[in-house]
């Protein structure tokens, strides 16, 4: 939407976008803090560790790279990487989110290896869209290790804020970092607004369905992506 809305370059709505994310993600941990008890949180830290030990190298590589690479380059890759992130949210949407059950894999070397894959790789698509990446971080904690999904939800925050705070970090040293200067006013309506409608949802959680929802921000990405095409064409 920053794209396409209000025409912003594609770095630009990305640092934007990450720095809004980060505020977000922290509100929620506090939001989510009586939830879950601290003491399951801290009885899976295993899970965190093992997810960051790829997200933050994935995070901080992507963000890396994207402050190099062609705008129009990307994106492209940020058009693909939206069009996905829509095909899994309304993929969810029609299926539904995975019910916690056995792990996908025991306990061990092999699930730690590919746990910090699932990591890398949703840290790489975490820093290019400038997003938390729960969408992807939930499905993969409640299939590896087999976790409720109400506690995933809360896993998923803890691995999201270092590893946004990687990609963050990292965007720093980009020209259009300024961004965050020249569109404050912006910022601080998008940051408000954002907290706003992470209240409003926990409100409306029991009352709209929520593969309503995730249906209809997949069709609003879906939509973006295309929007990024024309942008970068």
């Amino acid at each position: 939407m920053l794209v396409s809305v209000l025409r912003l370059a594609t770095l630009e709505a990305v640092i934007l976008n990450k720095a809004v994310s980060l505020v977000v993600v922290g509100a929620a941990l506090l939001f989510r803090a009586n939830a879950i008890a601290p003491s399951d949180l801290i009885d899976h830290i295993g899970v965190v560790l093992n997810l960051l030990a790829g997200s933050v190298v994935g995070a901080w590589w992507a963000a890396g790279h994207a402050i190099t690479m062609p705008r129009g380059w990307l994106s492209r890759i940020v058009m693909t990487m939206l069009t996905a992130l829509a095909l899994v949210m309304l993929w969810e949407a029609l299926a539904g989110h995975p019910d916690a059950s056995t792990p996908l894999l025991a306990a061990g070397p092999t699930r730690y290896f590919v746990g910090v894959v699932a990591g890398l790789a949703i840290g790489l698509f975490a820093a290019l869209l400038g997003v938390a990446g729960g969408e992807l971080l939930i499905p993969t904690i409640v299939l590896l290790y087999g976790m409720d999904i109400k506690l995933a939800g809360s896993l998923s925050l803890m691995v999201s804020l270092p590893t946004m705070i990687a990609g963050f970090a990292r965007y720093t040293r980009a020209d259009a970092f300024v961004v965050l200067r020249q569109e404050k006013l912006l910022l601080r309506w998008m940051v408000i607004g954002s907290i706003l409608g992470a209240a409003a949802g926990a409100l409306l959680l029991g009352l709209i369905p929520t593969h309503w929802l995730l249906g209809l921000l997949g069709v609003i990405l879906l939509v973006s992506a295309i929007t990024t095409f024309r942008h970068a064409r």
